[in-house]
C-alpha cells in the first residue's frame, strides 16, 4: 500500500515541510492534493460560552468574543488573531532581513491598522507602517520594505484562499488507511524483534480490537526527522483509552501503538485508578477470572496468602502496611477484601498473589508488553524494565556515560541520518552507551537545546545494539515537534533534585525530568562497549531473565492470552517500581474510598454529613488544588464545573451550604488568589466574596448594594450568589450525581469500554 508521509507544520513559514509521497497524490480527508502540497491540521474544541480552543502541534490557542458580542472578553477573537498574524508575519520577515545583515532592530517599529469600509465591512485596507532609523542606508530601507512584501499571510489574502466546507463521517478517516490494509494484499516487512511481518501484526492486532467492539482512531502522526515516526491512537468511543507508538517507519510505529494498546487493555492500565461502578464491583470477578480475594486479619493485619516472604521484606519491612492499604480503588468493595492477582515466581514456578492495588500504585505501565509470540512479548517487557531501571540508576548516581564512536554510528545510516537532521536544526545530540560496561542492553540519546539551555535524555533498550539505539532516538521525538523540545528543563549540579523520587516519575512519564551536569563530563565512569545480546526471541528472553537472576532479583510473571495475543506483565520487586514504596501508605490511590460515595451523593447529604466531609478533607492535608477527578477516580467532563472542581472549591461550596460564612470567605479569598477556573466561575466567586464581606460586616446591609452588584455581575449570577450565601442554593453549578454514575457520560464511556473487556474475559471462562 502506498502511503504518504504526513507532516503537521508548526505554523512557522520556515518550518513547513513538504509531503513526500513518491510523486503520487496525497489523500487527506477525502481530498486529493498535488505532490508537494502542505498540510497543516488544526483541531478545534468548544469550551464554555463562546470560548474556543485550537490545537496544533504542541500549541494551544484560546479565542473568545468581546463582552459586547456576549462573550467573556477573556481572549482575543478569531478575527483579532487574523489581524495580528499579518502584522507579526511582516515583522518576522523584517527580523529575518536584519539578522542576515547584522542590522539591529532596537529602533525599528512596525504597526498595522485595518481600515474598514463603512458601506462594506468585508472591504478592508491593511495599512502596515514601519519606522526606520535615520542612519539606515537607502538600500536597506528598500530591502526591508521588499521583505514585508514577502509576508506569507499577505500573499495568501491577496491570492484569495479557497474555502471548502464539508461534513465527514470521521475527521480521522485518512489516518485509518493503515489500519484497514489487508495483509494478503500487502508486502511482508520484517524488522528485528518481530516474529511476524509488520503488516500481519497490524492485521492481527486490529482484528483483536475489532472483536472486542473497539474502533481505533489514528489521531495524529509526526515525522519531523528522517526515519523517526510517532503517532497517537485512541478508542473512538472512549478517547481516554489511548496510546502512543514510535518507530523507524509508519508501519513499525503503528505496530508499537497497537501493541501498547493491547497490553494496556490486558493489564487494565487504561482503568488504573477509575471506579468501575457498583455492577462490576459486585460481579463474579472484578479484574480477572482467576483473581482471589483475601480478608485482612485482626487489627488490619495483612491477609494471609498474599505476597511471599521476599515481597513482604520489600513492601512491609517495618510491619506498618495494613490490609486496608491494599483495598482496590476500582471496585471500592471494602467488604470483599483485598483483590489479588496470580503471578508465577520464576525461580521455582510457584504462584504468588499480588494485590491489584499494590501493582496499580507502584508499577504503573512498567513491565507490560504484547507480542506476536510470548517470547517476543517477554523480550519487549524485560527490555523496558532494564531501560527504566538503568536510566534511574544513571540519573540518581549522576553517572557519566561514554560516547558511541562515530565509526560505530556509521554502521546504522538511517539512525545517523535522523541524528544529523536534529543537529542541522540546531540541537546538539550526544549518543551514549548506557550499558554500564556491557552489563545491560541499554542506549541513550541526549538532546541539548541551546534555545533554552534544556536537555532531554532519552533511553532505549533491546538485546540488539541497533534496536536499542533506534528506540532511544524514536523515544526522544515521540509526539514532539521542534517547538515541543523547548519545554525540556536545564541540567543541574543539585544532587538532591536529580535523586528526588518525583524526578524519576517525570522521567518515566515523558522523559522531562532533570539530569545532572555531571552526566556531561568528558571523564566517563565506564568504557564504551559495543555489546550484543541478540539472538532469537526465545534466546533473548532467556538471556534477559538471566541478567536479573545474576543480580539476585526475584521475577514474577503473569501471562494473558485470552484476547488472542500473548501479553505478559512482569514484576521485579525492589527494581521495577515507578513510584516509591512509601506511597502505599502515604499517597495510595484508594484514598478515594474515603470520599467517593459522599462526593457523588453530595446533594443528598444532610448538614451533619456535610460537616463530617469538609472536616475530613481539612484533616487529610490533601493538596487543595487536587482535582476531584484525581481524588475519587471519576472522569467528569472537563468542560463542566465538576470537571474543574478542586478540593478547595468543594470545601468552599460545602461551607456555603452549611452557612459557615467565615470559613467560606477564607476559602473564597484563597480561590480568587490562585484561580485558573473559567471566567464565569471566577466572576461568580468575586460576587460571593463581595456578598460575604457585606454579610459579615455588622455595619453593612446587603440590600444597599444589590442594585449595583446586579449591574456589575448580572441578575442570574447574583441570584445564584445570594442564594448560595443564604442557603437557598446549594452547590451552584454542580449537577446532582450518585454512585450509579447517572449523567456522568464521559466516565460511563470508560466503564462501557471496560465492560467489553470484562465480558470477553467472562466468555473465555465459559468456553473452557
Amino acid at each position: 500500500m502506498a502511503a504518504g508521509r504526513h507532516f503537521f507544520s508548526t505554523g512557522r513559514d520556515e518550518a513547513l515541510q513538504k509531503l513526500d509521497n513518491g510523486g503520487g497524490l496525497n489523500r487527506q480527508r477525502g481530498k486529493f492534493y498535488k505532490p508537494g502540497t502542505f498540510v497543516m491540521e488544526i483541531n478545534v474544541n468548544f469550551l464554555d460560552n463562546l470560548r474556543l480552543e485550537a490545537k496544533f502541534d504542541d500549541f494551544t490557542v484560546i479565542t473568545d468574543q468581546p463582552i459586547r458580542y456576549k462573550g467573556d472578553g477573556s481572549a482575543p477573537s478569531p478575527f483579532d488573531y487574523f489581524l495580528a498574524s499579518s502584522a507579526l508575519c511582516a515583522a518576522y520577515f523584517v527580523r529575518v532581513y536584519c539578522l542576515a545583515r547584522n542590522i539591529p532592530t532596537d529602533n525599528i517599529r512596525l504597526s498595522q491598522n485595518n481600515i474598514v469600509d463603512p458601506e462594506n465591512r468585508y472591504n478592508q485596507i491593511f495599512k502596515i507602517q514601519v519606522e526606520l532609523p535615520e542612519d539606515l542606508s537607502d538600500k536597506d530601507r528598500q530591502g526591508i520594505l521588499r521583505s514585508i512584501e514577502r509576508c506569507t499571510v499577505k500573499k495568501v489574502v491577496q491570492t484569495g484562499p479557497e474555502f471548502q466546507i464539508e461534513t465527514v463521517d470521521s475527521l480521522d478517516q485518512d489516518a485509518q488507511a493503515l489500519l484497514m490494509a489487508s495483509p494478503e494484499n500487502a508486502s511482508s516487512t520484517f524488522i528485528e524483534g518481530k516474529d511476524l511481518p509488520l503488516e500481519q501484526t497490524i492485521a492481527n492486532m486490529t482484528g483483536i480490537l475489532a472483536d472486542l467492539g473497539m474502533k481505533i482512531e489514528i489521531a495524529s502522526w509526526r515525522n519531523i526527522v528522517p526515519h523517526v515516526w510517532s503517532l497517537h491512537i485512541r478508542d473512538a468511543a472512549s478517547p481516554m483509552c489511548f496510546t502512543n507508538g514510535k518507530g523507524a517507519t509508519k508501519e513499525s510505529a503503528l505496530c508499537s501503538a497497537l501493541g501498547e494498546f493491547i497490553e494496556r487493555l490486558n493489564c487494565n492500565f487504561f482503568y488504573n485508578d477509575q471506579f468501575f461502578g457498583e455492577e462490576i464491583a459486585n460481579s463474579e470477578f472484578v479484574h480477572y477470572p482467576n483473581e482471589e480475594w483475601f480478608q485482612p486479619g485482626p487489627d488490619d493485619a495483612l491477609p494471609e496468602g498474599i505476597l511471599d516472604d521476599h515481597c513482604l521484606s520489600i513492601y512491609n519491612p517495618d510491619g506498618e502496611l495494613g490490609g486496608s492499604n491494599l483495598i482496590d480503588t476500582n471496585s471500592g468493595n471494602i467488604q470483599r477484601g483485598v483483590c489479588s492477582l496470580p503471578f508465577v515466581r520464576q525461580s521455582d514456578g510457584e504462584v504468588v498473589y499480588f494485590p491489584s492495588n499494590l501493582i496499580e500504585n507502584l508499577f504503573l505501565s512498567n513491565g507490560m508488553s504484547a507480542g506476536n509470540t510470548l517470547f517476543e512479548a517477554q523480550v519487549q517487557c524485560l527490555s523496558e524494565i532494564f531501560e527504566r531501571a538503568v536510566k534511574k540508576q544513571i540519573i540518581e548516581e549522576e553517572i557519566a556515560l561514554p560516547d558511541v564512536p562515530r565509526q560505530v554510528l556509521e554502521q546504522y545510516p538511517d539512525i545517523l541520518e535522523g541524528i544529523e537532521a536534529l543537529e542541522k536544526q540546531g540541537f546538539p545530540v550526544l549518543v551514549k552507551d548506557a550499558s554500564l560496561g556491557g552489563t545491560f542492553p541499554v542506549m541513550c540519546v541526549t538532546l541539548m537545546n541551546p534555545r533554552n539551555g534544556g536537555v532531554f535524555a532519552s533511553f532505549g533498550a533491546h538485546p540488539s545494539f541497533e534496536v536499542a539505539l533506534e528506540r532511544s532516538l524514536t523515544e526522544l521525538l515521540q509526539g514532539r515537534s521542534f517547538e515541543g523540545l523547548n519545554d525540556v528543563p536545564p541540567p543541574t549540579f543539585n544532587s538532591l533534585a536529580v535523586s528526588e523520587p518525583n524526578n524519576f516519575v517525570e522521567h518515566f512519564i515523558d522523559s522531562t525530568g532533570v539530569v545532572s551536569w555531571r552526566f556531561f563530563s568528558a571523564k566517563h565512569d565506564y568504557a564504551f562497549c559495543e555489546w550484543d545480546f541478540s539472538g532469537t526471541n526465545e534466546e533473548e528472553a532467556s538471556g534477559l531473565f538471566g541478567i536479573l537472576k545474576a543480580m539476585g532479583k526475584e521475577v514474577y510473571v503473569a501471562v494473558y492470552e485470552d484476547l488472542g495475543a500473548p501479553v505478559c506483565r512482569i514484576l521485579v520487586p525492589g527494581y521495577s517500581e515507578v513510584y516509591p514504596i512509601e506511597d502505599l501508605m502515604m499517597d495510595n490511590t484508594n484514598m478515594a474510598l474515603g470520599y467517593r460515595k459522599d462526593i457523588l451523593n453530595l446533594h443528598a447529604l444532610n448538614d451533619g454529613e456535610l460537616a463530617d466531609l469538609v472536616q475530613c478533607l481539612e484533616e487529610s492535608q490533601l493538596d487543595d488544588y487536587m482535582t476531584i477527578i484525581s481524588l475519587i477516580g471519576i472522569e467528569f467532563d472537563e468542560n463542566t464545573v465538576w470537571g474543574q472542581l478542586t478540593i478547595l472549591e468543594l470545601k468552599l461550596l460545602i461551607c456555603l451550604a452549611l452557612q459557615w460564612h467565615d470559613e467560606a470567605l477564607e476559602f473564597v479569598e484563597t480561590f480568587l488568589q490562585f484561580n485558573d477556573n473559567t471566567v464565569e466561575r471566577g466572576l461568580f466567586y468575586r460576587a460571593v466574596c463581595a456578598v460575604l464581606e457585606i454579610v459579615l460586616d455588622d455595619e453593612l446591609e446587603l440590600d444597599d448594594y444589590l442594585v449595583n452588584l446586579r449591574r456589575m455581575f448580572g441578575e442570574p449570577t447574583m441570584a445564584a450568589v445570594v442564594g448560595s450565601v443564604n442557603g437557598s442554593v446549594r452547590f451552584h453549578g454542580l449537577t446532582p450525581t450518585n454512585t450509579q454514575l447517572d449523567g456522568l457520560d464521559k466516565h460511563l464511556r470508560l466503564v462501557e469500554s471496560y465492560k467489553k473487556l470484562h465480558a470477553a474475559r467472562a466468555a473465555t471462562v465459559g468456553n473452557r
